[in-house]
């Protein structure tokens, strides 16, 4: 209910992005670092890189006039403690989706105050994502058993570290922008819209304190083109433009809510989405998902957000010729999703809850503390962005063990599948992304409305053998065609060193990259039901250093980390680039 800082005739908006002070220790001098960004990569000093633990932020503002004052944090990773001139104000736990402190009667406009956060980047059974706490890496030999492995095991723990359940680096901080916006007394606390293709647009607006509501729909050109009083109520905009992802247009219109002296200006679409069948239609008409996985990673900033690098991201995308987006593997900065609302890239939202058991040796779901918790985040996610046209899917999490305690897996996910349905105002399809596994054991992801597995034939098993790829893969797609629900490849990929080549396309070669793609790609495109298809990953990203990451880095990208195009990048712009991959 966390609506996003705007500024207007009756809000003002401060941002506190700067340099702010920092250390890991009480005992220690402050030092510099960047807000918004993780502080991992801003020191050569190695202690930046491996921290775990608690860190400290410090700086200072002059608070504004305004009759309700409110600072806003947009993430804190993973948890967080704020106080003000030393008295704590907030706490919050999950290192991606925003929380607020009111500070209307803690400080006077005028006063000069301090702001503390305590970040807290430890990760275990109780974090989404989960960390290991047998302290065994991801990509990591276990070799248990043998007994001076499980010595060194056992003093990591003692030693109170537990490492990542997930292939993707612990970055921390303060990675989204800190602004202190003010509203008037009496204010909106939150809009919900829901428009679809008729040009109905179905609205809720929660307000505190006296006073009226009235809306006004806005076109693109800031004409009305519609009215209303009240609360909550119907709209009808006749002739309405629909947005449509590309490389259609995706044409915006806003409600403009008024309640006594505050307004809030609330962007949306009118579009449908819907799954018939083995078909994924927006619109009514069928879509077929283009665009590679991502994560928000960069050089310096780590997950930090950085307006430069999510337009750059976003225009290379738009070069790809890709029309989709996954969030993986959580709820991206609010920036991320207002540009795809301008572009037509439709996006699919999940939550952080990544590992949940991979490995595990007992039921994760009977032992983990997270099943509340993980229907709190996926909550506070709807929430936040249950108004984005872009948003057409929701995604439970990604890789669980769905295999080796089958029952319980599906007891753990249904109720999250039905919360999610009945939560969002649109009622859009739900997913979970299954890992790779036994898939006729696996009762829990043939029941989500749309089936998304990540597959490495060729990669991770099968190593460089394609042609033998090519045919485990088509016997598992032979499965899924008895479902008769509509498939994505959620993730599939193979590591790639930029400008290693050679005559014979063999494992890390930018030509075995291609022609890796070029073979999977070849059997999604005989199977009808298959509805898209998500490369891992859009760009090299950072990871824990392991036995499998040289210089710590996964290199599944179609783009270095700097964003440097791979042979891979060029043959899929010119693949999505010509008529659907299904469209025969």
């Amino acid at each position: 209910m966390y609506m996003y800082p705007q500024s207007n005739s009756a809000r003002s908006v401060r941002d506190l992005s700067g340099v702010w002070d920092f250390r890991f220790n009480a005992d220690e001098p402050w030092q510099p670092i960047a807000v918004p960004a993780s502080y991992n990569d801003q020191s050569p000093d190695p202690e930046f890189r491996r921290h775990y633990g608690m860190a400290y932020y410090r700086t200072t503002f002059t608070v504004p006039e305004g009759a309700r004052r409110v600072l806003r944090f947009d993430a804190v990773t993973h948890n967080a403690v704020v106080r003000l001139n030393g008295q704590e104000i907030a706490s919050h736990r999950g290192g991606f989706l925003p929380f607020e402190a009111d500070i209307t009667a803690l400080a006077q406009p005028g006063e000069t105050v301090t702001l503390d956060v305590e970040v807290d980047n430890r990760i275990g059974h109780s974090s989404l994502p989960v960390g290991n706490e047998g302290g065994t890496a991801f990509f990591g030999s276990d070799n248990a058993g043998i007994p001076a492995v499980e010595a060194g095991k056992a003093r990591q723990q003692a030693q109170g570290i537990n490492l990542p359940n997930f292939d993707f680096f612990n970055y921390a901080g303060i990675t989204r922008p800190v602004h202190l916006y003010t509203t008037p007394a009496a204010y909106i606390r939150d809009v919900t819209v829901a428009a679809d293709m008729t040009g109905t647009l179905r609205y809720t607006v929660d307000t505190v304190g006296e006073g009226s509501v009235k809306v006004e729909i806005l076109d693109a050109e800031d004409r009305v083109v519609a009215c209303a009083d009240g609360a909550a109520g119907t709209v009808q905009v006749e002739n309405a433009r629909l947005w449509q992802p590309r490389p259609g247009t995706p044409y915006l219109y806003t409600a403009l809510v008024k309640f006594g002296k505050d307004e809030y200006r609330q962007k949306f679409g009118f579009r449908s989405v819907e799954v018939s069948g083995h078909k994924f239609l927006i619109n009514g008409a069928p879509f077929y998902f283009k665009g590679p996985c991502k994560h928000e990673d960069s050089a310096f900033r780590g997950r930090g957000y950085d307006a430069c690098v999510t337009v750059t991201d976003l225009k290379l995308y738009e070069w790809l010729n890709a029309n989709a987006l996954r969030m993986s593997h959580y709820p991206y900065a609010e920036e991320v999703y207002d540009l795809c609302d301008r572009l037509g890239i439709v996006v699919i939202d999940e939550t952080p809850a990544v590992g949940i058991g991979a490995g595990a040796a007992c039921d994760p779901y009977k032992t983990f503390p997270l099943k509340t918790y993980h229907s709190a985040v996926l909550r506070a996610m709807i929430e936040r962005d249950k108004n984005h046209p872009c948003v057409v899917l929701w995604s439970l999490g990604n890789e669980p063990d769905t295999e080796h305690f089958p029952e319980s897996a599906r007891d753990y996910w249904r109720p999250l599948y039905e919360q999610a349905h009945t939560q969002d105002p649109q009622d859009r399809p739900v997913t979970m992304v299954c890992c790779q596994n036994d898939y006729t054991k696996d009762i829990t992801t043939r029941t989500m409305d749309v089936v998304c597995i990540n597959r490495y034939y060729g990669w991770y098993n099968l190593s460089g053998d394609l042609d033998n790829a090519a045919y485990a893969f088509k016997k598992e797609l032979d499965f899924w065609e008895t479902i008769d629900k509509p498939l994505i490849l959620s993730e599939y990929g193979a590591d790639t060193v930029a400008g290693m080549h050679g005559f014979a396309p063999e494992m890390f070669t930018e030509e075995f990259q291609v022609e890796y793609y070029r073979t999977i790609n070849g059997c999604l495109d005989e199977r009808r039901f298959v509805v898209g298809e998500w490369p891992w990953n859009f760009a090299d990203f950072s990871t824990q250093q392991g036995p499998m990451r040289v210089g710590s880095c996964n290199r599944k990208g179609l783009f270095t980390r700097e964003r440097t195009p791979k042979l891979a990048a060029h043959y899929f712009r010119d693949r999505w680039g010509k008529k659907e991959p299904n469209d025969r």
